[in-house]
């Protein structure tokens, strides 16, 4: 039976502090469905899937009426990332925590599917028994295993 162990990837950390922007860079870069955010002792916090960080960044009314977003020129909307700025990973969090997606190394194939649906996370942090972060499961690396492609 295949477990969390078995699926786990190494998977980059950012800290509360971390600038906004280079979050974006790395979710850009490695193509990443999201971030763990983690404490200094290696225990992760949060998931911070790359929306979180977009929405730091567009524009409010852009999010309010997409029929803005559609009128503000190419020029200026390449640009919305920009706003990140002096920005960290902690501005990024939603104002309300949520369910954070972690499982321990012995979660079954299901028992990770659960709590991507259940949390509407596209990433599960996998911890060992000291509760530090050995790696992650990705919704990508979790659907190709369950389609054995």
């Amino acid at each position: 039976m295949m477990r969390a162990r078995d699926l786990a990837v190494e998977f980059p950390t950012v800290t509360l502090d971390t600038p906004a922007l280079e979050a974006a860079r790395l979710l850009a870069e490695q193509d990443l469905p999201g971030l763990i955010l983690a404490d200094e002792d290696g225990r992760p916090l949060s998931i911070l899937p790359g929306t979180q960080v977009l929405r730091l960044a567009v524009p409010h009314y852009c999010q309010d009426d997409p029929a803005l977003a559609r009128v503000v020129d190419e020029a200026h909307a390449d640009l919305f990332l920009r706003k990140l700025g002096g920005k960290t990973v902690r501005e990024c969090l939603p104002a309300q925590p949520r369910e954070l997606p972690m499982a321990d190394l012995k979660a079954t194939v299901l028992e990770l599917a659960a709590l991507m649906a259940r949390t509407r996370s596209p990433l599960v942090a996998v911890v060992g028994d000291d509760g530090r972060l050995v790696g992650a499961v990705t919704l990508q690396g979790l659907l190709d295993h369950v389609l054995e492609l």
